[in-house]
C-alpha cells in the first residue's frame, strides 16, 4: 500500500480556524504544499487555530518542523491555539523540534569596512595571544621533560638525538655554507662600490667582518634551518599524528615529548651554533675573495686587517644567539606538528604556520639581542 502525499484541509467553526493535516508528512512530499502552508500562515496570523494531526499517517523531522513553524507563526499572539490528535510518537517528535525553531543568526554579507577591519584586527590579536600562551605552555612541558631526563639519564634518547643532529643539522651545512659564501661576497661587493667613492676601500674588511660575524652568519643559518628543518619537524610529527602513531605511543606508556620532541630540540640547539660558526667563516671567505679580485686586497692583508680591527665581541655576539634561535625553531616546529588534527589540509596549514612563526620569533629575538648588546656596549 502506497502512502498518500501530504495534504491539508481548512475548516472554520466557532471562530476557531482548523487545519486538518492528512497523509504522509515527510520531506519528500512537503515541497508541493509548502507554498499553500505559507499562504495559510500569512492569512491567519493572530487568530485562534487548531492543527488536527489525527489523519497524519507518517511524520518525520521535516514535517514536524513545518507544522510547528506554521502553528507558532499563526498563534504567536493568541493563547487558545493548540495541536490535537497527534500520536504519541508524533507528539514526541513535535516536542523535540519545537526547541529548535529559532532561526540561526546570519551575518550580513557586506558590513562596514572599517568595522570589519577592526574586527579582524581584534580577532588576530586574540589569536596571537592564545597562540603565545599555548607555545609558552608547550615550552614548560619540554623543560619539565628535560629536567626529568637529567634526573634519569637512561630515559634520554641518545640515538634519536644523534640521528636528528645529522638529519636537521649536518645535512643542512652544504646549502647554508653556499648561501653564506654568496652573502659574504655580495656584502663585500656592494660595500666596495660605495666605499670606493670615498677612497676607503680598505674598510670593506670591517664591513664584511662585522656584518657577517655579528648578524648575517647566524641569522641566515637560523632562517634556512627554520625553512628546512623546522618545517620538517612539523611534517614528521604531523604525519605521525594523522596515522595515530602518537596515540599508540601513549597507549604503550611512552611520552611523545620525551620520544619525539626533546631529541629534536636538543639536536638543533647543539647543531645550530656549529652551523652558524661555519656559515660565518664561509661568509668571511666569500668577502675576502671578492676583496681580493675586485679591490686587490690580498688574502694576507685581509686576514691581518681582520685580526687588527675585528674584536672577538662581534664573533661572540653572533654565536650567543644561535642556541636561542635553535630552541624557538625546534619548539615551534614540534608544537605545530603536535597540533595537526588529522587531515592533509591541516598538515599543510600547520607546516606553513610553523615556518612563519619561527621566522617571526627569530627576527624578534635578534632585535632584542641587538638592543641588549647596544645597551651594554658589547
Amino acid at each position: 500500500m502506497t502512502d498518500s502525499a501530504a495534504t491539508f484541509d481548512i475548516d472554520m467553526k466557532g471562530g476557531v480556524l482548523s487545519l486538518i493535516a492528512r497523509g504522509d508528512w515527510r520531506a519528500r512530499y512537503l515541497g508541493a504544499i509548502d507554498g499553500k502552508l505559507r499562504d495559510f500562515t500569512d492569512d491567519s496570523i493572530g487568530r485562534d487555530i487548531i492543527i488536527d494531526l489525527s489523519a497524519v499517517e507518517k511524520l518525520d523531522t521535516s514535517g514536524a518542523m513545518v507544522l510547528q513553524r506554521t502553528f507558532h507563526a499563526c498563534a504567536e499572539r493568541t493563547s487558545a491555539s493548540k495541536i490535537v490528535g497527534a500520536r504519541d510518537s508524533h507528539a514526541a517528535l513535535l516536542e523535540q523540534v519545537e526547541q529548535h525553531l529559532a532561526p540561526c543568526h546570519v551575518e550580513p554579507l557586506h558590513g562596514n569596512a572599517f568595522v570589519m577591519v577592526l574586527r579582524r584586527l581584534g580577532k588576530g590579536v586574540i589569536d596571537a595571544m592564545l597562540a603565545g600562551q599555548a607555545i609558552l605552555s608547550f615550552i614548560g612541558e619540554i623543560l619539565s621533560t628535560f629536567a626529568r631526563s637529567v634526573m634519569q639519564p637512561s630515559r634520554f634518547r641518545w640515538t634519536a638525538t644523534v640521528h636528528h643532529m645529522e638529519e636537521a643539522g649536518l645535512n643542512a651545512i652544504p646549502i647554508i655554507g653556499l648561501m653564506s659564501f654568496l652573502i659574504g661576497s655580495v656584502v663585500a661587493f656592494m660595500g666596495a662600490k660605495i666605499l670606493q667613492l670615498f677612497n676607503a676601500d680598505i674598510f670593506t674588511v670591517e664591513l664584511v667582518g662585522i656584518s657577517v660575524l655579528r648578524e648575517f652568519g647566524v641569522l641566515l643559518s637560523a632562517i634556512l634551518i627554520a625553512g628546512r628543518s623546522g618545517s620538517a619537524f612539523t611534517a614528521q610529527i604531523g604525519s605521525m599524528k594523522i596515522r595515530e602513531e602518537i596515540d599508540a605511543m601513549k597507549v604503550l606508556g611512552l611520552d611523545p615529548l620525551e620520544v619525539l620532541v626533546l631529541p629534536r630540540v636538543m639536536a638543533l640547539v647543539i647543531m645550530l651554533p656549529v652551523i652558524a660558526f661555519l656559515a660565518a667563516m664561509l661568509g668571511m671567505i666569500g668577502g675576502g675573495l671578492v676583496a681580493w679580485l675586485a679591490m686587490d686586497i690580498s688574502p694576507a692583508l685581509f686576514m691581518v686587517r681582520t685580526q687588527e680591527t675585528i674584536i672577538m665581541n662581534h664573533f661572540w655576539a653572533g654565536l650567543i644567539k644561535a642556541p636561542f634561535f635553535a630552541f624557538v625553531i625546534a619548539v615551534v616546529g614540534c608544537y605545530q606538528g603536535m597540533e595537526v588534527e588529522g587531515s592533509a589540509e591541516s598538515l599543510g596549514q600547520r607546516t606553513t604556520l610553523s615556518v612563519v612563526q619561527a621566522l617571526f620569533l627569530v627576527i624578534l629575538i635578534d632585535a632584542f639581542f641587538a638592543m641588549f648588546f647596544l645597551e651594554i656596549d658589547f
